[in-house]
């Protein structure tokens, strides 16, 4: 598994038709589903939370949940459907989360979380990987960390996804939690050097191709977020400046791509809005882009699954006013 970069499992915003979209732009990246809470892959429609389009892969199914059984028993699921990674959700700050004893509080409990990790892990022959913090609330010191890693490491798991900020439980939201506590890369940096066998992934404020060709200097992999949903085009830099392939797409190549998929989507009963939301930032910084992102927001929540007005609005909006030249950074 080639995991030199990797976009983030990011609520409302990596659904499958995004993990779509981006694959059109990056062979080598690997994508990562939202997270899916185990308890619901245990009592829901599993088709509909997990299937997805075989053009997506390579895609990593993230998991929430910390039930060692219910927690197998969605990785066994995932497994199922395809997936190429099974991932366990240690980050997640949010109140409703944290009620539900997943995410980043069980930080405190590592103890279950190796139960609920070599659990996962005999039931697949799937990597099974983690994603955490630094630390949470005033426990922010690289010792509790390192102990954090050993315990897991412990039970096989080999890959490690750091956001190199801590946590804040309860008071700050999901947002702020992006964005207050300071990051501290010195944190991931020397997890490497504790653990040169296992795989260090990076993630954190991380918005250019220069800064990943910085941290890939000392640690395995780097994972982004943000910037690869507002500025999706950033993945074709990263396919010619990372993976050194030259052989990007267009952004018009990749909307003219987009189009069959979107047809049949409309077909199956999708809305239209549910698949160009995610295509708002492709022209981020292109002449014109604000033509685009007007034209979409004004006309992407068509109701009408009528596939020929779907496709008379798909060649309005097609580039009229916009600059879709590769040679522009994204």
């Amino acid at each position: 598994m080639n995991r030199k970069v990797s976009v983030a499992p990011m609520m409302d915003c990596t659904d499958r038709h995004e993990r779509f979209f981006l694959r059109l732009i990056s062979k080598n990246t690997l994508l990562y589903t939202e997270m899916v809470v185990s308890e619901a892959i245990h009592r829901g429609d599993k088709k509909k939370l997990l299937e997805f389009n075989i053009n997506e892969k390579p895609v990593a199914l993230q998991i929430g949940g910390s039930s060692p059984n219910l927690l197998a028993e969605a990785t066994k699921a995932g497994e199922d459907f395809g997936y190429d990674e099974i991932n366990l959700n240690l980050g997640c700050p949010s109140k409703k989360v944290e009620k539900n004893k997943f995410g980043a509080c069980l930080m405190k409990e590592p103890n279950l979380v190796a139960d609920c990790l070599s659990k996962m892990q005999s039931v697949t022959k799937l990597p099974v990987t983690i994603k955490t913090r630094i630390g949470y609330d005033d426990t922010e010191d690289y010792e509790n960390l390192h102990n954090f890693i050993s315990i897991l490491k412990n039970t096989g798991i080999k890959t490690f996804i750091i956001h190199a900020r801590k946590a804040i439980l309860g008071k700050f939201t999901p947002k702020q939690n992006l964005n207050i506590p300071p990051l501290k890369y010195d944190f991931v940096y020397k997890l490497k050097k504790d653990f040169p066998n296992e795989e260090i992934i990076i993630n954190g404020g991380i918005t250019s191709t220069e800064e990943m060709k910085d941290h890939l200097k000392k640690v395995d992999g780097v994972m982004i977020g943000r910037s690869a949903y507002h500025t999706p085009y950033i993945l074709a830099e990263i396919e010619k400046q990372i993976f050194n392939n030259e052989d990007v797409p267009s952004r018009q190549d990749i909307m003219e791509q987009l189009l069959p998929y979107i047809r049949d989507e409309i077909k199956k009963g999708t809305r239209l809005n549910q698949i160009m939301r995610h295509t708002l930032g492709l022209f981020h910084g292109q002449t014109g882009s604000s033509f685009w992102k007007r034209y979409l927001t004004e006309n992407m929540c068509v109701r009408d699954a009528d596939v020929k007005k779907i496709d008379h609005i798909m060649d309005k909006i097609k580039f009229n006013n916009v600059d879709t030249s590769v040679g522009q950074s994204a």
